[in-house]
């Protein structure tokens, strides 16, 4: 995990926010600023044969911008909630959409810092994390129950839905499948597992394991040292204590922190594909397909 992953754990963060008017309505372009330049293994998914752009999601105090790619063709298609790293809805957030769009998906990657403030435009970490750290879990499963209700009004299959997130959306993944129990299927990438109770955060997924009622396939990496294995025993623990037989945590040997960033010095060309196909199989099993 580099310098702005591990700056994830909060210190001092604000009290929750009430109702407040949205910094911003539209999605930045292109890559963050943080993340630049990015690197030379850089996928880049066409949109060829898919809807995809910019969408307004209406929400309970406003409209939240959005990232949707479908197929151009197909009704009724299985919907995966994507929920954005630390940077944001950027370009490589899109590309995951599209890529799931190609496998036959509504992807839909809501911007969750909307009310807060945008960091795509932000390189310094201490400004990126005073925005990230003033976004409450509730405002955040608020905002991807509308995410879902609207993806199932817009062309997505409501009964058959899964969520997948990556780092901050890891964490938010498992967060979201504990409140969400009709979702078929949920796909943490390296989320921080364990943390201090705080106003904005006042449960972790280690304290929400015992309320999972979806199937889980999480993604890790050895070599994450900011989520270290200790923390993902923790949360093996408390889901064997939970008697959870539906959620597995995977972790792959050579990987690091943001293994499937391909776009960052921390992507694995061996861990990425492997765990993409694997988490692609498991929304199939579980009905997602």
């Amino acid at each position: 995990m580099d310098t702005l992953e591990r700056s994830l754990t909060p210190t001092a963060l604000d009290a929750p926010l009430g109702r407040r008017a949205f910094a911003f309505t539209t999605l930045a372009s292109g890559f963050a600023l943080a993340v630049q330049p990015v690197s030379a293994a850089t996928i880049t998914t066409d949109a060829n044969g898919l809807t995809a752009g910019e969408v307004s999601i209406p929400v309970a105090d406003g409209n939240m911008p959005a990232y949707r790619a479908m197929p151009a063709n197909k009704k009724n298609a299985p919907i995966i909630l994507v929920i954005q790293e630390i940077f944001g809805v950027h370009e490589h957030i899109k590309d995951l959409c599209r890529r799931l769009a190609k496998a036959g998906y509504l992807a839909v990657a809501p911007e969750l810092y909307a009310r807060q403030g945008d960091v795509s435009k932000l390189s310094d970490i201490p400004q990126i994390m005073g925005v990230v750290n003033k976004v409450p879990d509730a405002q955040v499963m608020s905002d991807l129950d509308a995410t879902a209700k609207w993806a199932a009004a817009n062309g997505g299959n409501g009964a058959k839905m899964a969520v997948t997130g990556f780092c901050w959306g890891g964490r938010a993944t498992w967060m979201y499948a504990a409140h969400n129990p009709q979702l078929k299927a949920a796909a943490p990438w390296y989320g921080p597992l364990v943390g201090e109770a705080t106003p904005q955060k006042p449960t972790n997924p280690v304290d929400v394991a015992k309320n999972l009622k979806v199937p889980v396939l999480g993604m890790y990496a050895a070599r994450d040292t900011g989520i270290p294995m200790e923390s993902v025993e923790k949360m093996r623990d408390a889901l064997r204590a939970a008697g959870n037989k539906d959620a597995e945590i995977l972790v792959w040997a050579e990987a690091a922190h943001g293994f499937n960033a391909d776009y960052r010095p921390s992507y694995s060309a061996s861990a990425a594909p492997d765990a993409w196909a694997r988490m692609l199989l498991f929304f199939k099993e579980h009905g997602v397909g």
